[in-house]
């Protein structure tokens, strides 16, 4: 079921973005060549902590997952495409680094993702994840009162396409709100015209999720969380939690 939301409602939802925001913020600052991604976990834990939220992946338990997930962040490095488990491993100079975060402030969820290299820059990874922020940004402006979902999915995969990288099968956005995951579910590819008719008060979370090669393809790591492209490709992760007002889309994860 479809919910929509106040706007007092959306003002809340904001306020448990810029927790998120702060969070990444925070992170990417501290992800230097070195840094393990527990110790990146730890700093988004601190963040969210003193705003006095709770994180959202925190034992977050899906049906499909064979256990809870133990961190505050999903930190996925170069050909890990989502739901990296935070571990001992240091960042290395050039790794392509994407972090997820999640987090609720009185009892409404904020949930976003950044993608960055730290050290050195591969143009070629650099021009994936632009192109992932590219797809985010176009996504976004098609979250208007009157269109479809189809267009926001139709925005993202066209970006994507025509640069020649894949697209994650099977995973995109969702519903916002008391939960992390609502309805509807918001594909990254997809046919304009196509879908649930955009409402003001609706709160998605749009995601694009790209691979470099041109395959949607993926494998599970053994831990059974981490989605890795299967030939060693690298991926990027770009996301924003979005409420869509009579006025336009309004970006909830921002600074």
């Amino acid at each position: 079921m479809v919910e929509l939301k106040s706007s007092k409602e959306i003002q809340a939802l904001r306020e448990a973005g810029r927790v998120v925001a702060q969070a990444l913020a925070a992170v990417r600052e501290q992800a230097l060549i070195g840094t393990s991604l527990k110790e990146l976990d730890e700093v988004a834990a601190t963040v969210i902590a003193e705003a006095g939220a709770k994180p959202a992946f925190l034992n977050y338990h899906p049906r499909w997952a064979p256990s809870p997930f133990s961190g505050v962040i999903c930190a996925s490095v170069n050909d890990a495409i989502v739901h990296g488990v935070p571990s001992d491993y240091r960042i290395s100079d050039g790794d392509l680094v994407s972090i997820d975060c999640g987090a609720f402030l009185d009892g409404w969820c904020g949930d976003s993702a950044i993608s960055f290299i730290v050290g050195a820059i591969n143009p070629a990874d650099q021009a994936l994840i632009d192109t992932c922020d590219t797809a985010l940004a176009r996504g976004i402006e098609q979250a208007r009162v009157g269109n479809r979902i189809g267009d926001i999915a139709a925005a993202i995969g066209a970006t994507a396409v025509a640069a020649g990288y894949g697209i994650l099968a099977d995973h995109g956005g969702h519903g916002v709100g008391r939960a992390m995951h609502e309805e509807p579910h918001v594909p990254n590819q997809g046919n304009a015209g196509r879908g649930l008719i955009l409402e003001a008060g609706l709160v998605i979370a749009i995601e694009p999720m790209l691979i470099a090669g041109g395959s949607g393809d993926y494998r599970y790591d053994a831990d059974g969380w981490t989605l890795r492209s299967p030939g060693g490709q690298r991926a990027a992760h770009s996301e924003h939690t979005v409420a869509i007002t009579d006025q336009g889309p309004i970006v909830l994860t921002a600074l």
